[in-house]
């Protein structure tokens, strides 16, 4: 079986299913997607760890993380090795020094635990041959979305009076209360203005 590795490109909010996430996953090198609708706890899992946010008390992943390295066992790759009817299926390969073992798991979990044990993501040519798209060329995207970025009313950013000191106060205010979509809309009006 060829493996294709994928690098995450981003998550955003699903305009198919109300509270869901779109994660776009990249082939490296090359310019097909594959996106995977996720839930949104699984999205704020992925973008915490992404934005090397520090909640004030660990989430689940982080939670077996801590357990597999006790266990002296890694994750050494996640394979998005299924796709039936709509779902993504994956693997974890696990690696405890003296045998490696592949372990069945959500795809959404199992890119939340790759981010975390910093391990590659791998699917096949099968998988992105029917579920991978092409997307327009970088230049072409960043134009269209500085062109909507220009177009979208500003008066809907409730952030737009805070001085960034008062925005990475709220920032952190978020995390600590665990209300992590707000504190990603605010590092998102944070990145903006850097």
């Amino acid at each position: 079986m060829e493996k294709i590795q994928l690098e995450i490109l981003g998550m955003s909010y699903s305009q198919s299913q109300s509270g869901a996430y779109a994660l776009i996953l990249g082939e490296k090198p090359g310019e097909r997607r594959l996106p995977i609708i996720i839930g949104g706890f699984e999205a704020q899992a992925i973008a915490i760890e992404l934005e090397k946010m520090k909640p004030a008390r660990p989430l689940t992943h982080d939670l077996l993380k801590s357990v597999a390295l006790a266990f002296d066992i890694q994750i050494t790759e996640v394979i998005i090795n299924k796709f039936h009817e709509g779902v993504f299926y994956a693997r974890l390969l696990c690696n405890n020094g003296n045998k490696q073992i592949e372990i069945d798991s959500r795809t959404s979990d199992a890119v939340a635990m790759a981010i975390r044990f910093k391990c590659p993501i791998y699917t096949t040519e099968k998988i992105m041959t029917e579920a991978g798209i092409i997307v327009k060329d970088e230049k072409e995207q960043k134009n269209e979305e500085a062109e909507w970025l220009q177009s979208k009313d500003k008066s809907d950013n409730p952030y737009k009076k805070n001085t960034l000191n008062e925005l990475n106060d709220l920032l952190q205010k978020s995390i600590d209360s665990e209300d992590y979509e707000r504190a990603s809309d605010i590092r998102d009006e944070i990145k903006r203005r850097d």
